[in-house]
């Protein structure tokens, strides 16, 4: 049976999503807006849906599911649609300008 790991969305973050039009496709998604909250296992995303709604913490819209896989599924007031992690893209360090050596004057 397959494992999910659960993230939940950050409050200020989910107010945002909650009053933003649906879009349909996939949604990217910031790691630095969610909080890994464990895991559960279920057959698919409906079923571990099912299994979290009778805990006091039920996945909200907006919350995360990833497989063992990699695979990620974003909960959504129509269902669960693909997700993707959005990656900072790493800029190169500015080169300093080389300092060439002071040549010695000779007097």
């Amino acid at each position: 049976m397959p494992t999910y790991r659960v993230f939940r969305m950050r409050d200020h973050v989910r107010q945002h999503f909650r009053n933003a039009p649906h879009t349909s496709g996939e949604s990217a998604v910031k790691l630095r807006d969610y909080i890994e909250a464990g895991t559960v296992e279920a057959t698919n995303v409906y079923e571990a849906w099912e299994q979290l709604r009778a805990t006091e913490s039920p996945l909200d819209v907006g919350d995360l599911l990833e497989t063992e896989l990699g695979a990620l599924k974003i909960c959504k007031y129509v269902g669960f649609e693909d997700a993707k992690w959005v990656i900072p893209e790493v800029k190169p360090a500015e080169q300093a300008p080389s300092e060439q050596p002071a040549e010695a004057s000779t007097l």
